[in-house]
């Protein structure tokens, strides 16, 4: 049985997996785009999306990834509603990749991946109940939401750190929970958040429950793990602030990986360290973590894939 060689794989489906399948589709590379266990991606989980351009209403994150995949679609990407579950990657320029979906081998000439990050939680059955309702866990997404208002941030990182100045600039009051007796974060953010008037730190805190009414968050509830005394402190918006965990179990042991587990990408490129795969969005970007951010790197991963596939012929 002759086996089909696809000239390009997309591995996720975020905005960065929609781009790169758009780009990908009109250089007619005849993409086919595998979504995983969360179509759509993290987006499909933020209610309104306001700062993406070309929504000058805004747009629910669910509906502007069906607006992304009808386009894809339009230009004859292939959407698979499956999840990628083991990889073997080619080291040789022009080699095969091998890629399953269960029992279903792929091959392809090109590989994108864009499996983004998810934002890690502490793990309360509450952070899902009030989740869209006051519980978030991205900053520049749904501060604006919360003007103000008084909101707590959990975490002692930069992102931690930079959630909460972010935050202090649109709403009332910023209570932090940390839950040792010191920050995690660099000197310079530890700084911006002293010389904050209206950022208060809780050391040796935890938040243990939220309370609310229909789904609206009310109450953060919380421990001090030294004293074991509970309080609550009357907030709207809780933002859990422990860092993203980017999404590559599947590829660790054949693609080089930071310490954190995002994919290394040539300074400037999407190039990966292997040839014909490509990394984009949040699964190589730690820093910046946009949708907008995100398409123009998927943006990029294809129009890199299209030059690699040109320069094997």
């Amino acid at each position: 049985m002759e086996q089909n060689i696809l000239d390009c794989v997309i591995v996720g489906s975020g905005p960065s997996g929609f781009t790169a399948a758009i780009y990908a589709a009109r250089a007619d590379l005849k993409p086919e785009l595998y979504t995983g266990l969360e179509p759509g991606g993290q987006l499909t989980t933020t209610t309104e999306v306001d700062n993406f351009p070309g929504y000058p209403a805004g747009i629910t994150g669910p509906e502007m990834m069906m607006d992304l995949q009808k386009q894809a679609e339009r230009f004859d990407t292939k959407v698979h509603y499956e999840m990628i579950t083991k990889v073997e990657f080619s080291k040789e320029i022009g080699g095969i990749h091998k890629l399953y979906a269960g029992n279903k081998e792929i091959f392809a000439r090109t590989v994108i991946i864009s499996t983004g990050a998810t934002a890690k939680y502490l793990g309360l059955d509450d952070e899902k109940k009030y989740a869209g309702g006051g519980v978030s866990a991205c900053a520049t997404c749904d501060g604006f939401f919360y003007k103000g208002k008084d909101v707590v941030v959990v975490g002692a990182g930069d992102t931690a750190a930079e959630e909460a100045t972010y935050l202090a600039k649109l709403v009332n009051k910023v209570t932090m929970l940390v839950r040792k007796d010191q920050f995690r974060a660099s000197k310079a953010m530890i700084h911006r958040v002293q010389n904050t008037p209206n950022i208060e730190v809780k050391f040796h805190h935890e938040l243990i429950a939220i309370e609310g009414d229909n789904n609206l968050v009310e109450k953060a509830i919380v421990i001090n793990n030294q004293t074991k005394e509970t309080s609550a402190i009357n907030v709207e918006g809780i933002f859990i602030a422990i860092g993203h965990k980017p999404n590559t179990d599947v590829f660790a042991g054949q693609i080089d990986l930071d310490e954190n587990g995002y994919i290394l990408t040539e300074k400037g490129s999407s190039r990966t360290n292997l040839p014909g795969v490509f990394a984009a969005g949040d699964v190589q970007d730690h820093i910046y973590r946009q949708a907008i951010t995100a398409a123009g790197s998927g943006c990029m991963a294809a129009m890199d894939a299209e030059k690699y596939l040109a320069e094997l012929h």
